[in-house]
């Protein structure tokens, strides 16, 4: 008699998500999938779990750039590359989402899609969410993004773009690169110079959002400004 005993890389990751599916599978394996190989030094897996080791949380992982990833051992530029592209377009998977075919319902579902798309900008990117009667997105543009000479948009540009797709009613979002989304003098000026620029056009201002990494501040929700009308 003699016992038989099984490498613990057996059941691999690629085998385990066609067994038992994708959401059966640790972060480690997910990683390990896409990195495809090791070295001679160490599994994939070990690769894969140093990496997921030396983060905080999961939501790290997008912020590593091509140059930090290719200083875990076993990384080189080309994974680097695919690495970046995979977490662009999972960034952008779940922006989708929170706008394909839904009504804006609420200040908090947009913030929290704006934040996903804007909130670690360096530069200052005010969008503008064109609506129809039914509060589905229209168009969603950046109608401006921040300069030395001007740091905040005219309410014609952005009511230029409302007329053009017949909206009526909008929603701007813009970001503070500082990370604090709490409203400036100038942003109050600016939301309630809007404000009489839509009711002068039968168009609906819904709401002022400023976003930053992880918060946001509704114009809205803060009882300020837009409930009114």
């Amino acid at each position: 008699m003699y016992e038989i005993k099984l490498r613990k890389d057996v059941f691999l990751p690629r085998e385990r998500l066609l067994n038992d599916g994708a959401a059966q599978l640790s972060n480690q394996e997910l990683l390990a999938i896409l990195l495809r190989t090791g070295t001679k030094q160490s599994s994939v897996i070990e690769i894969a779990t140093k990496i997921i080791n030396n983060l905080n949380n999961l939501a790290e992982f997008k912020e590593l750039s091509i140059q930090e990833l290719q200083q875990v051992s076993g990384i080189g530029q080309v994974k680097a590359i695919e690495l970046k592209a995979m977490i662009e377009l999972g960034k952008r998977i779940t922006q989708a989402e929170y706008l394909k075919e839904h009504q804006i319902l609420s200040s908090e579902r947009i913030a929290k899609k704006m934040m996903l798309e804007f909130g670690d900008k360096k530069q200052e990117h005010l969008v503008a969410l064109y609506l129809d009667t039914q509060n589905r997105v229209i168009q969603q543009k950046v109608v401006f993004i921040g300069g030395v000479r001007r740091s905040i948009a005219e309410s014609r540009e952005i009511l230029h773009y409302a007329c053009r797709t017949m909206a009526t009613s909008l929603i701007i979002v813009h970001n503070h690169p500082s990370g604090v989304p709490q409203p400036s003098e100038s942003d109050i000026s600016f939301t309630e110079k809007l404000h009489r620029s839509c009711q002068d056009l039968g168009i609906i201002l819904l709401d002022h959002i400023i976003v930053g990494q992880r918060r946001y501040y509704s114009f809205r929700e803060k009882d300020r400004i837009l409930t009114n009308g």
